[in-house]
């Protein structure tokens, strides 16, 4: 039984290695084609929608306060500057938005501007009381922000419980 195995194997690799050799060109026959290039269609650009930005702009809120609380200043910075990025995001791709009574490119920066300042000057002093206090401030920005926009029934709370298990929020050791 063994030696039927042996040369069952055995037989499988030398017809691998005949039909391996008789694929292989020789001198004679002409080189393979490159297969001609093709260009990729043309996309239409991708315009996130405002969702989708306040959705990413609602997950740096919440990590922003889980760095505070853990006194992680390189990660509440990283988190604070891409919160501004996604409003700035919001402004350049939704200057005016659906039904807003006025256009996001002025409501944005009249509810946001002061609370983000404040932010950046306790992060700086590393204070964490007047960071909690700054980071209430940002939450009301929002909060009046969706209220000039016309979207008051979207309201954002101070963080209750982090949904991100797979991320550690206390600085790393040096």
């Amino acid at each position: 039984m063994r030696l039927a195995r042996l040369t069952a194997v055995g037989f499988a690799w030398i017809s691998l290695a005949l039909a391996s050799a008789s694929c292989k060109p020789t001198a004679d026959a002409p080189p393979p084609r490159a297969a001609p290039v093709e260009t990729a269609p043309e996309r239409p650009s991708y315009t996130p929608g405002l969702g989708e930005i306040m959705t990413l702009t609602q997950m740096r809120h919440l990590k922003l306060w889980l760095a505070i609380e853990a006194q992680n200043w390189d990660l509440a910075a990283y988190e604070l500057d891409e919160l501004e990025e996604g409003l700035a995001d919001a402004i350049a791709f939704h200057p005016q938005h659906k039904s807003a009574p006025r256009p996001l490119a002025e409501i944005i920066p009249e509810t946001m501007d002061a609370p983000i300042a404040a932010l950046r000057s306790a992060l700086a002093a590393r204070d964490r009381a007047k960071l909690e206090q700054a980071h209430d401030a940002l939450t009301d920005g929002c909060n009046g922000c969706h209220a000039a926009a016309g979207f008051s029934f979207n309201r954002v709370i101070r963080p209750q419980a982090n949904p991100y298990s797979n991320q550690a929020f206390e600085p790393s050791a040096p």
